[in-house]
């Protein structure tokens, strides 16, 4: 799509070497973002360090944007990240993973009106993500690469499949990953951002995009494109899931679309 300004959003907190490999992924990228926006939920200073020095040399601008660690407060710092986007379409990705070359181009390709779109992901497993990490580099992964832990069907891109696919496979499904989605900003100002009531990992998503389905917009899965590689952590930050699922459920049975604590606080009057 010609003249549309892309921003890529990148989620971290407290992984410098993730980080460090999943922005040297975009560099690589068949289509660069016009930005990119570091969403950073309270990491510490190696975080920031890392950041300056990659900026240095990084062929488009870098926005870092932190928060206070107050806890995991992703939906907000999600926001605040938009909110200081110049962006007219946002690509959402967690600053633990790898992009493949195509990633961004294959988000764009789909890019349309009226639409958001949900990507996959491969998961690499432990020992393939320590080593990557220590390299402070990115890799190309194959289906066939070993150290795979699942998906590694996903890891196969192909044009003509994911074009048939897209407008089929799971259309009406509100299951999300905000490791690798797109959407336009104003799709994201109109239902008012992430719900920042979820606090602690899990249904924030869920929830953003059950909004945009109620809002009227209708859905592109990515398969075979769009690809990211998932770097292993341990699962951490899931002390209040229970708590988030059922207030998903709520608002999910209330109709609501735009959500009463979201980014318009962060935006100019």
């Amino acid at each position: 799509m010609q003249n549309i300004k892309i921003t890529l959003l990148v989620s971290t907190y407290n992984r410098p070497d993730a980080l460090s490999v999943c922005l040297d992924s975009v560099k690589y990228q068949t289509l660069l973002p016009d930005e990119i926006v570091i969403g950073d939920d309270g990491s510490r200073d190696d975080t920031k360090e890392t950041i300056e020095k990659i900026k240095k040399n990084f062929p488009i601008p870098i926005i870092h944007v932190w928060q206070e660690d107050e806890g995991f407060q992703l939906a907000k710092i999600r926001n605040k990240s938009v909110a200081n986007s110049t962006g007219d379409y946002i690509i959402e990705i967690d600053g633990d993973v790898m992009l493949s070359p195509q990633f961004v181009e294959d988000h764009m390709r789909f890019a349309q009106k009226g639409l958001y779109i949900k990507g996959g992901r491969v998961n690499l497993g432990r020992k393939l993500t320590e080593d990557v990490c220590q390299s402070g580099v990115s890799r190309r992964i194959h289906f066939w690469t070993r150290g795979i832990e699942s998906k590694p069907e996903n890891a196969f891109r192909s044009k003509k499949l994911s074009a048939y696919l897209a407008p089929r496979y799971r259309k009406n499904s509100t299951k999300a990953l905000g490791c690798n989605m797109s959407f336009w900003k104003e799709d994201f100002i109109a239902v008012n951002g992430y719900d920042e009531k979820f606090v602690g990992w899990g249904s924030e998503d869920g929830d953003f995009v059950t909004r945009l389905h109620k809002y009227g917009l209708g859905k592109r899965n990515l398969k075979f494109a769009g690809i990211v590689y998932h770097l292993w952590h341990e699962d951490k930050h899931m002390y209040n899931l229970e708590n988030n699922k059922k207030y998903q459920k709520e608002q999910k049975e209330k109709g609501v679309i735009r959500c009463e604590t979201g980014i318009d606080q962060y935006l100019s009057k």
